[in-house]
């Protein structure tokens, strides 16, 4: 039987774990370092770092953010819940956590931000693998690129929430 994935915000009981956590190094130019995303979040207001545990070990980090601001006038930031710096670390890869994180966030968005209908993100298109995980975990390609990144173009995904704000359904 497959472990849960819980999310929980980073405090101090999982902070230096959550820092600790690495990519493989052909990664390390798509997600960036969790200190740095940290940091980010202490003086982003709507940003919420999240510390991704299996059976009480932190297995990796996800930042949200209230708003998807980063991705501008795209059409699918209105009314979106942001999901960055998004990683498993290296040493729990290829058992399936990328995807149940995945689903695990999605709740916890849902639950924590009812009124937002969505949540987008943005992927670099030389990130095949971080592509496939997405898509696994229900995320739609929008079919349009975000040239904002740092490392070049990246694919806009998105999921709907399982539970939507009733304004967007009616």
């Amino acid at each position: 039987m497959e472990q849960g994935i819980d999310v929980r915000p980073v405090d101090d009981t999982s902070r230096a774990a959550a820092i600790a956590l690495t990519v493989h190094p052909d990664q390390a130019a798509f997600v960036g370092r969790v200190a740095d995303s940290l940091a980010d979040v202490a003086v982003c207001p709507g940003s919420e770092a999240l510390a991704l545990l299996e059976d009480g070990r932190v297995v990796g980090y996800v930042r949200i953010d209230r708003t998807a601001s980063a991705l501008g006038d795209h059409p699918l930031a209105d009314g979106a819940v942001a999901l960055r710096s998004f990683l498993i670390d290296a040493a729990h890869q290829g058992r399936g956590l990328g995807t149940r994180a995945l689903e695990a966030i999605a709740r916890y968005v849902s639950r924590r931000h009812p009124d937002r209908g969505r949540i987008v993100l943005s992927v670099n298109v030389r990130n095949g693998g971080a592509v496939r995980a997405y898509l696994r975990a229900g995320y739609r390609d929008s079919g349009a690129l975000y040239h904002g990144g740092p490392a070049g173009p990246q694919h806009v995904l998105w999921l709907p929430l399982p539970f939507p704000d009733p304004a967007e359904t009616s």
